[in-house]
């Protein structure tokens, strides 16, 4: 992950117009790393998040972020991603040719990674279960490790602010948990990243939680819902492919099969978003035209009220296919994949922030302009 050789281009950015700087992570277990070097280059630029969202492993992300100082949020990070490793006979396998990472990722799957999750026999049992121990593995080394790389008064502080996604078992009801709104701990963490049947539920007041990737593993409506709604830059960084070929193979059924559910109907989320703000600032405009006796009466102020004149510019990043890759990538933890994963994140927001589409002209109607990262260039919409 030694991607200090490239040079980060360092962006001026208007704050008084951009308004915050929000970054949003999606769930993928090994695919994360990809996260890992777009805030690398964040960092390397000067940028640092006023507010960070994540599910899962997006979720671990932005709390080693939130969780410290800016001087030690990467730091932190390399240190996570080292210990996500596999385990030395098992990378002894990923590096073998052919059939080695196959063996590897089946090795994690019987014994699982040592700084992140062992085999629960009772599980493979059938017997000696609680709703808090019912998964395959036991994630405590996982909360070990996070107590390691994230500074507890830092997290629960908000100096960053953290929203993390988690599906309620009982009522399949999403939950963001928002530091803004209560402090958050390495247990609430642990809820977003509880991806059954492999790990348990985590009870947060009272309740279950599961993984927010079972309901919704692109937080990005938090920032288009957020109260009172603000200007942005939003970066969101996507790791499962929304589009792809048909599959022809069964390798191929479950690896394509991953992407839909992970996916998470990211690319309806923006269409629905980018419909709706355009109606918020029509509303606005209109209002604005209105005489001002009319705009004076209650009713009419409550309708124009629906009006919204704030601008969100959304960089969506897109964590490439890597050669060879299938429906175990997400548990690809080989120092390899890791490895390239992250440069091919720094590589990605390089190339962002060096021609920094949010300068570009856009329909002033717009009030939600996306910014698309394709092939080595950025295609703006709106």
């Amino acid at each position: 992950m030694d991607t200090h050789a490239m040079t980060t281009p360092r962006p001026v950015l208007d704050h008084a117009s951009l308004g915050q700087i929000a970054l949003v992570l999606q769930g993928g277990g090994a695919l994360g790393a990809y996260q890992a070097g777009v805030y690398q280059a964040l960092d390397e630029a000067g940028i640092e998040p006023d507010w960070v969202i994540g599910t899962s492993i997006g979720a671990i992300n932005a709390a080693i972020i939130a969780g410290n100082r800016p001087g030690q949020r990467l730091p932190r990070l390399r240190e996570f991603w080292a210990r996500m490793t596999h385990a030395p006979l098992t990378q002894l396998f990923a590096e073998a040719p052919v059939f080695g990472p196959a063996a590897a990722n089946a090795m994690t799957i019987l014994g699982g990674l040592p700084s992140f999750f062992t085999p629960n026999p009772w599980a493979f049992l059938g017997m000696g279960l609680t709703p808090e121990t019912a998964g395959y593995y036991s994630t405590a080394p996982l909360e070990a490790t996070l107590k390691q790389v994230i500074d507890p008064d830092i997290l629960g502080s908000c100096a960053t602010r953290l929203t993390v996604g988690a599906a309620n078992v009982r009522t399949a009801e999403m939950r963001y948990f928002d530091s803004r709104d209560t402090p958050l701990t390495i247990r609430h963490v642990m809820a977003s990243g509880a991806l059954p049947p492999a790990f348990p539920a985590v009870r947060i007041e009272g309740d279950l939680y599961w993984d927010g990737g079972i309901l919704s593993n692109t937080p990005v409506e938090c920032v288009f819902d957020d109260n009172p709604r603000r200007n942005g830059l939003v970066f969101t960084v996507n790791i499962w492919q929304p589009d792809g070929p048909e599959p022809a193979d069964m390798a191929a059924v479950m690896s394509r099969q991953k992407d839909l559910q992970y996916a998470s109907r990211a690319n309806a989320q923006v269409l629905r978003q980018k419909q709706l703000h355009r109606l918020r600032h029509i509303v606005a405009e209109l209002a604005a035209r209105l005489p001002d006796d009319v705009r004076a009466d209650p009713e009419v102020r409550h309708l124009a009220a629906y009006g919204c004149l704030t601008r969100m510019h959304v960089v969506r990043l897109l964590a490439p296919m890597l050669p060879g890759e299938d429906h175990t990538k997400d548990i690809d933890f080989s120092a390899r994949g890791i490895r390239t994963r992250w440069e091919a994140g720094h590589a990605d927001t390089l190339r962002v922030l060096e021609q920094q589409p949010w300068t570009h002209q856009f329909d002033p109607l717009e009030g939600f302009i996306l910014h698309e990262t394709e092939a080595g260039h950025i295609v703006s919409e709106g």
